[in-house]
């Protein structure tokens, strides 16, 4: 990981480790769903400064892939993304209730990276590589979209954010707790690093994994494509996970727990089906 911050002499660390603390706050961000997802989360950072900088840190994005000509190209596969995820969206309400009313955005960038992600407060971007290399269905796309929805909805960036920041290596702690001036770019890097360059941990995964198959039940897809694009994904990356999903549980491991999640929740996609 980079190193970000400059030193800081004993007394300032000092002080600024208290004010980091005082800020702590230990949180339930979601509903457990029918998958049971209820780990306690410990966050330094709020809520809304993560979501301003989100905003900014995608509004970057997208602006760099659209100054290489490379944002929203091919109009179907937009259109198909766009559905998928305002469904999806609108089955967000089961972990949190103000989720479906979020700003959500996305986009797609031509790539032939396999890649998805979602930064906080809905704003997502899928790759074409995804679409096209893998030939997914709409319930294997809406498996992957799930998943990194669920990492918004679970403040996963703003949970990884807080852990950067109590170990002394986000950008500019000092910076965002007195105010300067420079602070929302810095957390908005941030936000880019633990959404886009960097891992998430296996925790944060496996809870993507099982509240992500949930969202797709609920949206109406079957939760079990979830299986179906792992073994694809693995498949193009030679065997093992692509570079974005490198912290996950082996392929085996993974397999299995998608398998009995995706069991539990099919009563719900049958439900939404009828509907």
């Amino acid at each position: 990981m980079k190193q970000y911050f400059p030193f800081l002499s004993g007394l300032m660390l000092s002080l600024l480790v208290a004010a980091t603390l005082a800020g702590c706050e230990t949180v339930q961000t979601t509903r457990p769903g029918a998958v049971g997802v209820e780990r306690q989360q410990t966050m330094l950072v709020s809520s809304d400064d993560v979501n301003r900088s989100a905003v900014q840190a995608y509004r970057q994005e997208m602006k760099k892939a659209a100054s290489k000509g490379l944002l929203n190209r091919n109009a179907a596969q937009v259109a198909r993304v766009r559905v998928i995820a305002l469904r999806l969206a609108a089955a967000s309400g089961a972990f949190r209730p103000d989720a479906p009313g979020w700003a959500w955005e996305s986009n797609v960038i031509t790539s032939k990276e396999i890649n998805a992600w979602c930064m906080p407060g809905g704003k997502m971007a899928v790759y074409s590589g995804l679409i096209e290399r893998l030939n997914v269905t709409d319930d294997e796309l809406a498996a992957v979209m799930g998943h990194e929805i669920a990492h918004a909805l679970r403040e996963h960036g703003r949970e990884r954010a807080s852990q950067a920041m109590a170990q002394g290596m986000a950008l500019s702690v000092l910076g965002i707790v007195t105010g300067a001036s420079d602070a929302g770019v810095q957390l908005a890097q941030v936000i880019t690093d633990v959404t886009i360059n960097l891992p998430n941990s296996r925790a944060h995964e496996i809870e993507a994994d099982r509240i992500g198959v949930e969202l797709a039940a609920r949206a109406g897809y079957d939760p079990r494509a979830a299986v179906t694009l792992w073994q694809k994904m693995a498949k193009a990356a030679g065997g093992g996970p692509p570079q974005f999903l490198s912290t996950h549980p082996s392929p085996d491991n993974r397999i299995r727990d998608l398998q009995v999640y995706a069991e539990r929740v099919m009563p719900l996609y049958r439900a939404a089906a009828k509907r």
